[in-house]
């Protein structure tokens, strides 16, 4: 591991997926398991089981953004998986963390993902702050690349 002594912020990034680059505030949900299978047969002289790498799972990632004037994104994937278009639905979605130069530092790739939670903005007369819709989406793989 290199030490340069400059660590990335984590506030300078960028959501896309097909033909769609979004503003968004907070992505959250990025991990990835591997689930541990263990086994251990009648005969065997240990006393514990033998442990081994079994399925690997990923987190079910949220997007959070503002409400703006004929800003549909969310909705309109959402809608697509909602009526089932055709398989339309499902989409790989780009998540790259940028330095302080914007130049993309690691890329995260979301394979076959779809919107399986739409959150609508919570209303409050007296709050002085931004409508903040979000979508969680599940996929069946997360992959990385470091620039």
């Amino acid at each position: 591991m290199a030490d340069d002594g400059y660590l990335v912020p984590k506030f300078h990034f960028e959501v896309s997926w097909s033909d769609t680059t979004i503003v968004c505030s907070e992505v959250s949900g990025l991990n990835s398991e591997i689930a541990n299978i263990e086994y251990r047969d009648g005969k065997s002289e240990q006393f514990y089981p033998t442990k081994r790498p079994g399925l690997q799972k990923f987190g079910d990632v949220t997007l959070k953004k503002a409400i703006f004037h004929s800003d549909e994104d969310f909705f309109t994937w959402y809608d697509k998986v909602q009526t089932r278009d055709d398989g339309g639905y499902r989409d790989t979605v780009t998540i790259i963390l940028k330095d302080d130069n914007q130049e993309a530092v690691i890329t995260w790739s979301l394979q076959n993902a779809w919107v399986s939670k739409f959150d609508m903005p919570d209303m409050n007369s007296s709050a002085n702050e931004p409508a903040v819709e979000s979508i969680t989406l599940v996929s069946e793989s997360i992959t990385e690349e470091f620039a």
